[in-house]
C-alpha cells in the first residue's frame, strides 16, 4: 500500500483501510477463481490497483458522474476508482459471473457502495453514463459502436464525455481511425515504475 499512499497522498484513512481490504481479498479469491494470472498476483498492488487508478490521474471526476465499466472481471479498472471517487457512481459490466462475483464481494467487504453490476453483454445495458471506462477489453473499433448509445450528452466533468481506456503496446493501427480527437498518453508520465512503460491511456470523446 506505500507506493499507492505515494501517488495518492490525499486518500483519507477509510480510503487507505478500503485498500488493505483490497489487497487481502483478491489474494484469497484469486486462489479459487483465477480473476488474475496467477503469475501477477504478487503485483497487485501496481500491475491491477494502480495501475485502474491511472485514470484518475487523467481526469478527476466530479460529484455526481456516472462511469460504466466495460469488461471489469473481478473489478478493475471500476473497484479502485469507487474506492477513489465514493461520489461518482459505476456500473461494473462482465458477461463472466464468476468474476462478477468476486467484484462483487470485494465491493461489499470493503464498505464500496457507490457500485452497481451487471452480468450480461453491454449491448443489454440500459441508461446513460457520463464515461464508459475499461482496461484491456477490446479494440477500439469494436468498441466504440457498442458503447455510443450509452454516452449521455449532458455533460459537466471537465473534458467531453467518451471512453477512457487502459491499454499497452503499439496502438498505432487501432488509434488511426480516431486521429483527430483521440488522446494518448503514457501512463509512465504518472508512474515510473517498469510496468508502466509500455502502457498508456486512451481517451476518445464521444
Amino acid at each position: 500500500m506505500e507506493i499507492i499512499k505515494k501517488y495518492f497522498s490525499d486518500f483519507t484513512p477509510r480510503q487507505l483501510e478500503q485498500i488493505q481490504v483490497l489487497e487481502r481479498l483478491y489474494p484469497e479469491w484469486n486462489s479459487k477463481i483465477n480473476v488474475i494470472s496467477r503469475k501477477d498476483i504478487d503485483n497487485l498492488e501496481v500491475n491491477h490497483i494502480l495501475h485502474s487508478l491511472a485514470i484518475a490521474r487523467f481526469i478527476r471526476f466530479i460529484p455526481g458522474t456516472c462511469v460504466l465499466d466495460l469488461g471489469t472481471g473481478g473489478g478493475f479498472p471500476g473497484i479502485p476508482l469507487a474506492l477513489c471517487f465514493p461520489d461518482v457512481q459505476f456500473m461494473l459490466v462482465d458477461r463472466t459471473g464468476k468474476k462478477l462475483a468476486v467484484a462483487k464481494d470485494v465491493a461489499r467487504e470493503a464498505g464500496i457502495t457507490n457500485v452497481d453490476f451487471y452480468h450480461g453483454d453491454v449491448k443489454e445495458v440500459k441508461g446513460e453514463f457520463h464515461f464508459v471506462v475499461s482496461r484491456a477489453v477490446m479494440d477500439l473499433n469494436d468498441m466504440v459502436p457498442l458503447v455510443r448509445k450509452l454516452i449521455s450528452r449532458e455533460g459537466h466533468n471537465a473534458l467531453p464525455n467518451g471512453l477512457i481506456c487502459l491499454k499497452g503496446g503499439d496502438l498505432e493501427a487501432e488509434i488511426r481511425r480516431f486521429r483527430k480527437s483521440v488522446i494518448v498518453e503514457d501512463l509512465m508520465e504518472y508512474f515510473p515504475q517498469e510496468y508502466f512503460k509500455s502502457k498508456k491511456i486512451v481517451y476518445l470523446p464521444i
